[in-house]
């Protein structure tokens, strides 16, 4: 809780910016700059020219609203996460406990010469059985904590208005009651629950493609690996000893990145679905970044992906740096 803690605080003012150029905010012209190819282009403000200006108008302080909704979503969220991967792993969904990694190391790599490898139906069915826990914890601690989520993007959006409506947590939780009942706080659950499991599952079972069929078929397809040949050996009083402790540390790191990859992949297919998330859980909450000219009101969150589908404005946010402005987009700033 603490390490997530500390990352939230460190990934706030990444966030902030990145919350204000979602909903269509841009303080700043466009200036004439040059891509990564030397081309000369119009740029939107970046990271770091966005954040300048945030301190400008609020100081660096002002890089740090929302903080205390986040946090808490962040700390809540990580108890009930674990709580309810601990509940799953009784009966009837199984008595073994996770081992922390997708592939657990008894199915990674044989540890004794001539020992029978796991079946990939085995690992798939491992594979399967584990996503659905952590989409089940996932969801919860997304439906639970979803209201600080909340939240925080409209303490955010203030800043296009210069709004106080959202002052506080407890404040704002009476505010949203009042003005929009039980729902309100579960404005952009939907969008967002579809993404997270989406890029949940997209990441899993591209890694687990990739370390069955391109990994592990790899190293077995290597020379010498049907048998002793091509494999470190230690001589001990006449007995050889096959040293595969290498080769199981370099595959579980490889198995590692290729989570990390897919992972990275998967977010950005799934993008979409965290800028609608967003998008409308801001639009028409009496603030000024929910309204025209940064947003009609959407009727619901289909009607707000087509109409940013049409714009070409799926991927708003997505990259802070080399914003370059594409035809046909529409942005404000003051």
């Amino acid at each position: 809780v603490l390490l997530g803690s500390g990352l939230t605080v460190l990934s706030q003012p990444l966030m902030y910016v990145k919350v204000l150029v979602q909903v269509g905010y841009e303080p700043l012209p466009p200036t004439l700059g040059r891509n990564i190819f030397g081309r000369q282009v119009y740029q939107l403000p970046g990271l770091f020219s966005y954040a300048k200006h945030i301190v400008k108008v609020d100081g660096r302080a002002g890089l740090f609203k929302g903080l205390a909704p986040r946090l808490c979503s962040s700390a809540i969220g990580t108890v009930v996460h674990s709580k309810v991967l601990q509940d799953l792993l009784s009966p009837p969904w199984g008595q073994r406990p996770l081992s922390g990694q997708l592939f657990p190391p008894d199915s990674s790599f044989p540890l004794q010469p001539g020992a029978s490898k796991k079946e990939p139906v085995s690992s798939l069915e491992q594979v399967l059985k584990e996503t659905s826990r952590e989409m089940v914890a996932r969801s919860a601690a997304t439906l639970i904590t979803h209201p600080f989520h909340v939240i925080t993007l409209r303490c955010m959006v203030q800043f296009i208005g210069r709004e106080t409506k959202y002052s506080g947590t407890l404040s704002a939780f009476a505010t949203i009651y009042r003005e929009e009942g039980i729902l309100g706080f579960f404005a952009g659950l939907i969008p967002r629950l579809l993404g997270d499991i989406l890029s949940l599952w997209l990441c899993n079972m591209l890694a687990y493609l990739i370390n069955t069929y391109a990994l592990e078929n790899g190293v077995g397809s290597a020379p010498g690996s049907g048998s002793s040949r091509g494999i470190p050996q230690l001589h001990f009083e006449g007995i050889q000893v096959l040293l595969l402790l290498p080769q199981v540390s370099t595959m579980t790191e490889m198995k590692s990145y290729s989570q990390a990859v897919t992972g990275f992949f998967a977010s950005m297919l799934t993008y979409p679905f965290v800028l609608v998330s967003n998008l409308m859980a801001v639009n028409n909450c009496g603030l000024a970044g929910g309204l025209l000219p940064y947003a009609p009101t959407y009727s619901s969150w289909l009607d707000c992906w087509s109409q940013l589908h049409r714009e070409g404005n799926m991927s708003r946010g997505n990259s802070l740096f080399f914003r370059k402005i594409p035809a046909g987009k529409r942005y404000v700033w003051e």
